[in-house]
């Protein structure tokens, strides 16, 4: 099994890191929320499959600016993929960890499953559940705050379809439904979207482009100062 492991990395650079339709560079002067569209961030990692056996582990991480102290998101994840019918299922845990500001870290099982036509495209619906006990700091606590961000959900459902060779279509709509804690404090649930077309030019090079957003403005989660740096 281990003979016929297979091990893949990636690297990427993006103009705005949207994790879930909100901003991860937020962090701007005086500890205001930048509203700037330009936030480049760095990307990558792994992904190891323990051959024809559908279990994988994997890393990846990306520069962030929106926790104090932390400017690295680092996420460990491994699962198990298989077929049932004419339908690939994924299983999983993911964890991200924020080194320098433990406050962030979060943990959540997963579950997608993907059904594709050729004619028709690829539809993917995956959820994501938290464990941990607080989702990415919002419920405040390891600050002390008794509140917490278990049982948030996160719901997505995407689409993408190849309408040229090498050219693809790509459309997701998501729902987070923050935990009771979460929205006693005044973040509610929410909704995100994005649609875009990635062009393949072979060699493990791609070019991607996509609107992204979300019902609530791009610094909704902001947990820095409420105030706005335009710089």
């Amino acid at each position: 099994m281990l003979a016929s492991a297979q091990l893949t990395g990636n690297v990427a650079l993006t103009s705005n890191y949207k994790f879930r339709g909100q901003d991860q560079d937020m962090i701007g002067n005086n500890d205001y929320a930048k509203t700037k569209g330009f936030k480049p961030a760095i990307q990558g990692g792994f992904d190891y499959a323990f051959g024809e056996s559908g279990f994988y582990v994997g890393n990846w991480n990306s520069s962030v600016n929106w926790l104090q102290g932390n400017s690295i998101e680092s996420d460990l994840y491994g699962g198990y993929k298989f077929k049932a019918g004419p339908f690939d299922l994924d299983v999983g845990a993911l964890t991200y960890i924020y080194p320098g500001n433990s406050i962030g870290n979060t943990t959540e099982l997963y579950g997608a499953g993907t059904w594709a036509d050729e004619a028709i495209g690829s539809f993917t619906l995956k959820y994501s559940h938290t464990v941990s006990k607080d989702y990415f700091g919002y419920a405040g606590y390891k600050s002390g705050s008794g509140l917490k961000g278990r049982n948030t959900g996160y719901l997505n459902l995407a689409y993408s379809k190849e309408i040229v060779p090498k050219l693809t279509l790509k459309a997701a709509v998501g729902y987070t439904h923050m935990s009771s804690d979460i929205r006693s404090l005044g973040y509610k649930s929410y909704v995100d979207y994005n649609v875009g077309v990635s062009y393949d030019f072979g060699n493990g090079l791609a070019l991607a482009g996509s609107v992204q957003g979300a019902n609530k403005k791009s610094s909704y989660l902001a947990l820095s100062n409420p105030g706005v740096d335009f710089g």
